[in-house]
């Protein structure tokens, strides 16, 4: 099935595919009753003229860019479908009310801090199920936001580059038309003509966007198209109605998040940076046989994945919910597991033994310590970066868990603090390796033999 130069450029309105952009475009066919209803239920919610809005108050007073990573985790569980912009209207605090109904919150508008790290974590939980990750898209200069465990498979095409399903069920292409004479019009009316199977529900144009969505065949399409000096950057999916429970929210998501021209997509701008190329963390031997665990965020994405000195790596399990990935290398017989079969380990004080990034230590591969403290489940100062997947020991050397690292949530605009850490505990991580059958083997306890038992992971991505 042809994508006739799919588009979705980069402006920020975030619409799912059959979904309509609220103020500018009625349903079809809706009866002129049910409108009547719907404006006089408007007004009769809408707050009097004076009356104090507590809730819009405190995010006045919030910084742009978290407002917006709240918006963007509502619209990831589902609550929230409008344009990610940081502005919280109506809509917006709606959204949060019934995240927090959701949730058995009291549904005051405004979220608590266990709300939001609440907010946080299942927001997280449904890009990893997705495999949500930003590229770079070399074929037109864009920036997109895709599902990669949807749509694995990456191809040219004539104007641009084409992500799918093995089976076509989800279609994801970027495109680019260019050159004297080209207008957003003159796209917009060829994208609402190609394929001739299309029917729209959704068809709305302005000074330098335009979208498009609705049915083509029996799929849902959305298309996004933005111009600037003559150039139209867009995205169009296209997807199955049997996935929609899945890409529909997605689809809001990748609307604002894409990014067709430099400096272009507000979620791009201020969201954490995509994962790097090429990855470097740490890795925790537990069996003299190869096996070696590792933080589940590290090798997400990844094409390839090398331990250091010992070649490329197999993963044999993970579990997105404890933060750990199970990876085995063959014939290596040099390998020392760590000791981890010990109890009693105890915080807050803990020593991290992990090897830093190459960059932080002149392309070299040293294992070092690092000191730090239990703050609840986090680690503060967080470590260095290629400490993803340390091993974190107590004060008489016990192993007491393994450190994950996570996004960080951006205070401000501009700002991009190091990752935060947290521990995942030596007890979930030998649950982990019990329901794998991977039995740990026993070593010397301390910081000094964990140097030992830590080696260098790498991830490359495309």
């Amino acid at each position: 099935m042809r994508l006739a130069g799919a588009v979705v450029a980069v402006s920020i309105v975030a619409l799912p595919a059959c979904a309509l952009l609220t103020g500018l475009i009625s349903p079809p066919n809706a009866a002129p009753a049910e409108a009547a209803q719907k404006k006089a239920e408007k007004k009769k919610a809408a707050p009097k003229k004076g009356t104090p809005q507590p809730g819009r108050d405190v995010y006045a007073n919030m910084p742009l860019a978290e407002r917006v990573l709240i918006q963007y985790d509502l619209a990831w569980v589902g609550h929230f479908n409008g344009l990610i912009n940081g502005e919280f209207n109506d809509r917006s605090i709606a959204a949060v009310k019934a995240f927090q109904k959701d949730n058995k919150f009291k549904e005051t508008g405004v979220l608590a801090a266990p709300e939001r790290a609440q907010l946080a974590s299942q927001s997280k939980e449904k890009q990893d199920q997705v495999g949500w990750r930003m590229v770079d898209d070399k074929a037109t200069g864009a920036q997109v936001g895709l599902p990669t465990k949807q749509a694995p498979n990456m191809s040219l095409v004539r104007s641009g580059t084409r992500w799918s399903a093995a089976q076509g069920q989800v279609q994801i292409e970027t495109f680019r038309i260019r050159g004297p004479g080209t207008t957003l019009a003159s796209v917009f009316e060829q994208q609402k003509k190609e394929p001739p199977n299309r029917k729209l529900a959704v068809n709305l144009i302005r000074n330098d966007f335009f979208i498009l969505s609705g049915l083509q065949g029996l799929k849902k399409f959305y298309v996004r198209a933005e111009i600037r000096d003559l150039e139209v950057r867009g995205l169009t999916i296209l997807y199955d109605q049997a996935n929609e429970g899945i890409i529909d929210p997605v689809v809001v998501v990748m609307s604002s998040a894409f990014a067709p021209f430099p400096g272009s997509g507000l979620v791009a701008q201020i969201g954490p940076p995509p994962p790097r190329k090429v990855d470097y963390g740490t890795g925790i031997v537990v069996t003299s046989a190869g096996h070696i665990l590792t933080d589940r965020q590290l090798t997400d994405g990844c094409n390839v994945i090398q331990v250091a000195g010992y070649g490329d790596a197999d993963r044999m399990a993970e579990d997105a919910a404890a933060g750990l990935t199970l990876l085995r290398v063959h014939g290596a017989p040099t390998l020392a597991p760590a000791a981890i079969v010990h109890e009693g380990a105890s915080g807050p004080d803990l020593t991290l033994v992990g090897i830093a990034d190459p960059q932080a230590q002149g392309g070299a591969r040293a294992a070092s310590t690092a000191s730090a403290r239990l703050n609840g489940d986090a680690i503060e100062p967080s470590p260095q970066l290629g400490f993803s997947g340390a091993a974190a020991v107590d004060r008489q050397g016990r192993f007491f868990g393994m450190v994950a690292l996570k996004s960080p949530v951006v205070a401000s605009a501009g700002s991009i603090p190091l990752p935060q850490a947290s521990v995942v505990s030596v007890q979930a991580i030998r649950r982990f390796l019990d329901a794998r059958y991977v039995t740990p083997a026993t070593g010397r306890t301390g910081a000094e033999a964990a140097k030992g038992s830590v080696v260098r992971v790498i991830c490359v991505r495309r």
